[in-house]
């Protein structure tokens, strides 16, 4: 069947926009986490939104699964392809369309580059504030897709947040518009962040914010996490919403040390980055409480930014971590667990408890200020056993985030990682809930399947559309 698809696809997109050599589709295996890996069975590389809704009624009429792919950056297997399945991925489609500063606006394809929204728009004063640390590298469709955040979502919110419109090719291969400001339900706020379950974005109307007239940074060094966690919880209780604090443990400034040389303060072990934006009266004021708050907390040392090159410097080490701990270890795991920030410092210490007891190396680096905890999980994938324990210490994190009244994600999504999970956060009448509005975007069940959801459940639990009334039909008690 794929191979007739394959053809049908060229048709469509062109022959050298068609993958199907063996060696050629190891390369989309797997995205940014990549102890899931699966070999997709064709790969197409569109170049247009027609394109796109011609593929998709191509796989629709073929019953073939298929899955959308941005830049390969996630970290949840969001977008792990299908070996009995196509894998859309829409990198070619990299067009800045159009930039209108008076609207404060810009609308991009779903392959263009994070921050070269930034780069485009920054010579008239504004900037696209959703930054992944990834951002480099990231696309902007991906970011829709998993409502992606970054150093700075505290104080300007999630990928949601900048949002407007969206194209979007529907599973049966129609091009329709989603708008925040459309009538009725908001199909827009239900689509970004569902994972590339109930579509395929192919263009974006992103929102523009203007670049703030001051910023201040500082990195403050503590003796312990728990400490810095003290300092952050102080912060946000003073009622100051820097535009971005974080924090790093000893373990993730060794390698960020040993990646980047970023030169934090010697032997602290945690480190604070917090930043302040706006107007120059408020973040003077602001900036003198954060520091007096950091020294209260224990603080051994203050550094703060005299210049945007020592901005950068600051910030080198935080947004090379992720990366940086595969200088330190042979493989690790990167989980994504909320929790309330009043409780940052007791999720710490069972942290390092849980580390110190199964004798796994944990590197804690996240967005403090919102509690989205980044734990990086460490292990060496060459010794027998070492995966299964590290898989089994950030479920015990995770289920840490759950029992404070946290989320098993902030900002990674669910996927194939953390699917499992999900019946620990929610009742089966809340998943069932959940997977009755997929269906109704995708009663085939074609749309990157085998994500989010622990099993197949309702329409999606046999191939192909649900026979007779649905099980919940006429029972609207429930919800």
């Amino acid at each position: 069947m794929l191979t007739g698809l394959a053809a049908r696809l060229a048709e469509i997109a062109g022959a050298e926009r068609v993958i199907s050599d063996p060696v050629r589709l190891r390369t989309y295996e797997c995205d940014g986490l990549t102890n899931h890996r699966a070999t997709p069975g064709v790969v197409v590389l569109p170049e247009t939104a027609e394109q796109v809704a011609a593929i998709v009624r191509a796989c629709a009429s073929a019953g073939v699964p298929y899955v959308a792919r941005g830049s390969g950056t996630g970290l949840s297997g969001g977008a792990l392809p299908r070996t009995d399945g196509v894998l859309i991925v829409t990198s070619r489609m990299r067009r800045i369309l159009e930039i209108d500063i008076p609207g404060q606006r810009a609308v991009v394809e779903p392959g263009v580059i994070n921050l070269d929204v930034t780069r485009a728009v920054r010579p008239y004063g504004y900037y696209f504030a959703p930054d992944p640390s990834s951002q480099q590298i990231c696309s902007v469709g991906g970011n829709v897709a998993e409502n992606s955040g970054g150093a700075h979502c505290l104080k300007y919110g999630f990928t949601a947040h900048h949002v407007l419109a969206c194209e979007v090719v529907t599973p049966d291969g129609e091009l329709v518009e989603l708008a925040a400001d459309a009538p009725g339900y908001d199909l827009l706020g239900v689509f970004v962040g569902a994972e590339g379950t109930l579509g395929i974005t192919t263009k974006i109307t992103v929102r523009l914010t203007r670049v703030p007239e001051t910023v201040q940074t500082l990195l403050a060094a503590f003796d312990s996490i728990e400490a810095g966690g003290t300092a952050v919880s102080a912060i946000i209780g003073a009622g100051v919403v820097p535009a971005a604090i974080e924090m790093m443990d000893a373990l993730a400034i060794e390698a960020a040390e040993a990646a980047v040389r970023c030169e934090y303060p010697a032997g602290a072990g945690s480190v604070l980055i917090v930043e302040l934006d706006g107007p120059d009266a408020e973040v003077a004021a602001q900036f003198a409480g954060v520091e007096r708050l950091c020294r209260d907390a224990g603080a051994f040392e203050i550094r703060i930014a005299a210049s945007d090159e020592e901005r950068a410097l600051i910030w080198k080490g935080r947004k090379s971590a992720f990366a940086a701990v595969g200088r330190i270890s042979p493989a690790y795991l990167v989980q994504d667990g909320v929790i309330p920030r009043t409780v940052l410092p007791q999720v710490l210490a069972r942290i390092d408890a849980l580390s110190a007891e199964s004798g796994v190396r944990v590197a804690n680096v996240f967005h403090a200020g919102d509690g989205n905890l980044h734990p990086l999980v460490l292990f060496d994938d060459a010794e027998p056993g070492a995966e299964e324990r590290a898989e089994t210490v950030s479920g015990a994190i995770l289920d840490l985030c759950i029992e404070h009244g946290g989320s098993i994600t902030g900002e990674h999504g669910v996927g194939v990682d953390k699917s499992r999970y999900m019946p620990r956060m929610f009742t089966d009448t809340d998943l069932d809930t959940m997977q009755m509005v997929r269906c109704g975007f995708d009663p085939a069940g074609l749309c990157n399947p085998g994500k989010v959801f622990p099993t197949p459940r309702l329409c999606g639990e046999v191939p192909g559309k649900r026979k007779g009334p649905h099980p919940y039909e006429g029972k609207a008690d429930i919800f």
